[in-house]
């Protein structure tokens, strides 16, 4: 059986990581799902890593880097997905941010 690759926003990440709520419960089912595997990019470790770190925030830094270590998928953070982001942007409204997330997703097909 072939999983599917899944691109996880920053946004589940933290709700994961960070919640004992109903959104950290569905993030969980997201991340524990055995027939998926997942795709990432360095913007979406930019977003959650950085703050966590400065704040010897230990076991949240460890879930986040759990994570990064499962990757099957990287994508090539390159001129081309940030020209890619900026069209996307531009087309859809997005946020510059939410825009690199997209590029990168479809970058590695996810």
């Amino acid at each position: 059986m072939v999983k599917r690759l899944v691109f996880v926003d920053a946004g589940v990440l933290i709700a994961a990581a960070r919640g004992s709520d109903e959104a950290a419960q569905r993030a969980m089912q997201v991340l524990d799902d055995s027939n998926a595997s997942f795709a990432s990019s360095i913007f979406v470790k930019l977003e959650v890593l950085p703050k966590p770190l400065f704040h010897r925030k230990w076991d949240e830094v460890a879930f986040y880097e759990a994570f990064f270590e499962a990757i099957s998928a990287w994508a090539d953070p390159g001129s081309q997905l940030a020209q890619d982001a900026y069209d996307e942007a531009a087309r859809a409204g997005l946020s510059g941010m939410d825009a690199l997330h997209v590029a990168a997703a479809a970058a590695i097909g996810s």
